[in-house]
């Protein structure tokens, strides 16, 4: 299994041949697909931004029917908070009503991703996947993308949130309460990243090459 493989099988874009995965300890493949869906939201490395506004762009989170309706900006600027982009929002002359332009290039990395974010937040989801959401930023925008991050897995209030964060730079996944290192398909290691640093394995070897200290 590959990290595109788990994705893919998370969101169900088809279900596995042998095994299970269970969602709220129900069989995922007899939940229906819609309101399965409705329950997650994916963050991925390249965050796509549509014509119009950036309020119109973290809307699109809430779809109903192929539109995207019922989002009050108050929900809109929530989701921006929890991202880490509500300051760099209230900066821009038009606020919420700025254009993002043709793929959101006015924009730096960091700032296309943390509105992804929002984007993933605005639905509220029980489960947030994330996709190498740092691996291309600098280590500045990484920095300020990872607090986003932080606080987006905690969720809101009562409403628990599970986040499965797949990525090859580990200061992205350091702070996780659990880490699977896969190796051929497999999965060769589990723990936290103090528990793997101290097995000198496989881990303690890739935080050795990315000089990720303990």
């Amino acid at each position: 299994m590959c990290k595109t493989t788990m994705i893919s099988l998370l969101e169900r874009f088809y279900d596995p041949t042998s095994g299970t995965i269970f969602f709220d300890g129900v069989d995922y493949s007899q939940i229906h697909l819609g309101r399965y869906r409705s329950n997650i939201a994916l963050v991925q490395q390249e965050p796509v931004l549509y014509q119009g506004s950036i309020r119109e762009n973290i809307a699109m989170g809430v779809i109903d029917n192929g539109e995207a309706t019922g989002v009050s900006d108050d929900e809109i600027l929530e989701a921006c908070r929890q991202a880490n982009i509500d300051t760099f929002i209230a900066s821009l002359p038009e606020g919420l009503a700025t254009p993002c332009g043709s793929q959101g290039l006015q924009f730096s990395g960091g700032q296309r991703q943390r509105i992804a974010i929002a984007r993933a937040l605005v639905k509220k989801p029980r489960l947030l996947l994330l996709d190498e959401v740092t691996s291309a930023l600098d280590t500045e925008s990484e920095r300020v993308v990872q607090a986003a991050l932080d606080a987006a897995a905690k969720g809101e209030g009562e409403r628990k949130r599970t986040t499965v964060a797949v990525a090859h730079r580990l200061s992205t996944i350091k702070g996780a309460d659990r880490i699977f290192v896969f190796s051929y398909g497999r999965i060769a290691e589990a723990g936290t990243h103090e528990e793997l640093l101290e097995r000198r394995g496989m881990y303690y070897e890739m935080c050795l090459g990315q000089s990720l200290d303990g």
